[in-house]
């Protein structure tokens, strides 16, 4: 099974200390090398437009990692599509791809916060239409060098080159998804890999969709696709130390997300039943985490599972040390 990490490189206050976006994007440097070094297979730039999140330009970030490390793999988690031209999504990963000789991948989502819509003038009212579309052209540009297309948001292209190619022939591109069903049926009808966002709830329920991603790609007649998980998680030494170390920052930072939706507070209660057995945290000593991956994989089928730990900021000798027990004795035990 492939490991690995993902971030949004969050610029939450470090035990009440401020971080810059600077800082915080030189420790996401660091964490990728890390991830290579002990072994990871994956390494993830989620992209925003926020106060509270410093990567607004994955493939920037990414370009960045490519050039200090040599065998994990790079992707977006996730590229906006909607309100992004598909051209240079493609152009911008078709370079990643390049400077890290084949390792790109783009997972293409329509993100889980709306704050790019009004930055690039895309409206709300197209939020799927736009999504289709896009997604549409990129997978265009990925199949062929010269493109003819037409759609409402954008100008026509005829005949047109993009350049540069990559290096992979197809430039990977994953659909990630939350619980959405038409765009699990999505995914399976154009035969792309699937990536569930799993954050809250029971990844058991997650079952249906990977049953309806299936029954997609067979009626679609697609060969067999391979399915991911992310979700927010943690490993320490103990079970205990995971809890104490993870509890505040991740707190902190739901907290303030429930604010903007409309959730309660995180509590101590709502932690631990997200972090049992059956909740979607995955945190814990490395047997436990281990565990919780396997059991994913007997009810989902997956093969990738992908970490994000820096929920809230965490200080980085903690998410190095997470980084590390993840790639050797949570690796070890799920071979």
């Amino acid at each position: 099974m492939d490991l690995g990490i993902t971030t949004f490189a969050e610029t939450h206050a470090v035990e009440g200390r401020p971080i810059s976006a600077e800082e915080r994007l030189a420790q996401v440097l660091d964490e990728a090398v890390l991830a290579d070094q002990v072994g990871l297979h994956v390494y993830g730039v989620g992209e925003h437009h926020r106060a509270d999140f410093a990567a607004s330009a994955p493939a920037v970030v990414l370009a960045a990692i490519a050039a200090r490390t040599s065998q994990i793999r790079l992707q977006s988690a996730v590229t906006v599509l909607s309100t992004t031209d598909p051209v240079r999504v493609f152009q911008d990963f078709a370079t990643v791809d390049l400077i890290s000789h084949g390792r790109a991948e783009i997972i293409a989502g329509r993100g889980s916060f709306t704050e790019s819509f009004p930055l690039f003038g895309a409206s709300l009212e197209d939020y799927d239409e736009l999504f289709a579309a896009k997604l549409e052209l990129l997978l265009a540009l990925r199949s062929t060098e010269r493109v003819t297309w037409s759609g409402r948001f954008r100008p026509p292209l005829v005949d047109q080159a993009v350049y540069p190619r990559p290096v992979q022939d197809p430039l990977p591109i994953w659909l990630g998804v939350g619980g959405n069903p038409p765009s699990v049926v999505r995914a399976g009808r154009l035969g792309l890999p699937l990536v569930l966002a799993i954050i809250g709830g029971e990844p058991a329920r997650f079952a249906p969709l990977v049953g309806l991603y299936k029954q997609s790609l067979e009626q679609a007649q697609q060969p067999d696709q391979p399915v991911a998980v992310n979700a927010h998680g943690y490993v320490a030494a103990t079970t205990e130390q995971a809890y104490e170390e993870f509890y505040g920052p991740y707190a902190r930072a739901m907290t303030l997300l429930g604010r903007e939706r409309g959730w309660p507070p995180m509590t101590r209660q709502a932690f631990a039943q997200l972090a049992s057995p059956e909740g979607s945290l995955v945190i814990g000593d490395p047997r436990t985490v281990a565990d919780k991956i396997l059991r994913m994989r007997e009810v989902l089928g997956i093969s990738r599972f992908q970490l994000h730990t820096s929920v809230g900021t965490m200080p980085a000798e903690h998410v190095h040390r997470c980084i590390e027990l993840l790639g050797t004795e949570v690796a070890k035990m799920l071979a």
